[in-house]
């Protein structure tokens, strides 16, 4: 007797959010991590733990946030809430990433600005900016092996990963303007390569 094949609907069902409120605590979650930065948080939340996004989704979704104006966290917030709950969930969402860190940020600005002279505060500061860093870091090295997928070719987005690297830390050209060349010039060859 041969075992049953796993049907198309099992296949594609993954994880969800239980409620807009799984959303709202999930995200406040998330930003609470997000010391310096919160894409290395959000892709192991979302992707490795609770799986509700494919390491493909994340790309896009993620690729779709950063040209949308506003703070990319909240913008991929914005659209997984929206996915699940529409509306609703999209306002849950971003209240998760925005309202409790909110405060916790206004309390952190308080006690900065009473001991902002102190070396200690300066070189704590300077250590999570690496800190920061090596995490954001540590997600592109991650999310390496899916552009082996991409219609480009894994050596053509490489290249494209050390020219955007070399013209923002070496050549000093402000991000807006590497995202818009290189960006637009990617997504034109992109689309070329892709359509019928």
């Amino acid at each position: 007797m041969h075992p049953p094949l796993p049907s198309a609907a099992s296949a594609t069902d993954r994880p969800q959010p239980q409620s807009p409120r799984d959303l709202f605590v999930s995200f406040t979650w998330l930003a609470l991590q997000g010391f310096g930065g919160v894409l290395a948080v959000v892709q192991r939340e979302m992707v490795e733990k609770k799986r509700w996004l494919t390491p493909d989704q994340f790309l896009e979704d993620w690729a779709v946030a950063q040209v949308l104006p506003g703070p990319n966290v909240v913008n991929l917030a914005l659209m997984i809430g929206d996915r699940y709950f529409g509306l609703r969930g999209a306002v849950c969402a971003v209240a998760g990433m925005l309202v409790v860190p909110l405060g916790v940020i206004l309390t952190l600005a308080v006690l900065y600005a009473h001991y902002a002279g102190n070396p200690q505060v300066a070189g704590a500061l300077r250590g999570m900016g690496a800190v920061a860093g090596g995490l954001i870091a540590a997600t592109g090295i991650k999310l390496t092996p899916a552009l082996r997928r991409h219609p480009l070719g894994f050596g053509v987005c490489l290249g494209l990963v050390a020219l955007v690297f070399a013209a923002i830390a070496f050549a000093r050209i402000p991000l807006g303007w590497v995202l818009l060349a290189v960006g637009g010039a990617t997504c034109v060859w992109t689309w070329r390569k892709i359509r019928p």
